[in-house]
């Protein structure tokens, strides 16, 4: 894959996720956005971009919990997911309410949580796949039920704006 390639993706990529702000929940704008069933194809492919974004970002947060000397493996998993998912918080809506469509990106999930149930402590990686795909998923349904993911409060002026232009 060239440059080209790179950024057209990417852009159709976040074309998706600004579309998909408004409802995260709702089917994927995929048909609706120009350029990406020539350059995705179907919507798995565009999903595995999408957690392939996640993995990358969700990456660099832990490895910047765990360059230091770090005790509390749990806290320092929770610091990075959490500070991943606030600044990321429409695709990671997006992957909650569609990645179990499709095997590959379901995959990559499992994968996912995986490497956070080792990362937090709560299991072994010689453990069998099933077990800490099963340990990863408690890990990630506490994650993202704690505290501290509350939606920003919008100022009077963002509550203004979003009146008049509802993407905003």
């Amino acid at each position: 894959m060239g440059w080209n390639d790179f950024y057209q993706r990417r852009d159709i990529a976040d074309a998706v996720l600004r579309q998909a702000a408004r409802d995260p929940q709702a089917p994927l704008p995929f048909a609706g956005i120009p350029g990406a069933t020539e350059v995705f194809g179907d919507e798995e492919q565009l999903l595995l971009a999408l957690q392939h974004r996640w993995n990358r970002l969700l990456s660099g947060y832990l490895r910047t919990e765990f360059e230091g000397e770090t005790t509390d493996h749990v806290e320092a998993v929770t610091r990075a997911w959490r500070r991943a998912v606030r600044a990321n918080r429409t695709l990671r809506a997006v992957l909650d309410a569609h990645v179990a469509d499709y095997p590959a990106p379901r995959r990559m999930h499992e994968a996912e949580q995986r490497m956070l149930a080792v990362a937090a402590g709560m299991a072994d990686p010689g453990e069998p796949a099933e077990e800490l795909t099963k340990v990863g998923a408690a890990v990630t349904a506490l994650l993202r039920h704690g505290p501290g993911l509350e939606a920003p409060r919008r100022t009077p002026l963002g509550q203004l704006l979003k009146m008049l232009a509802p993407t905003a």
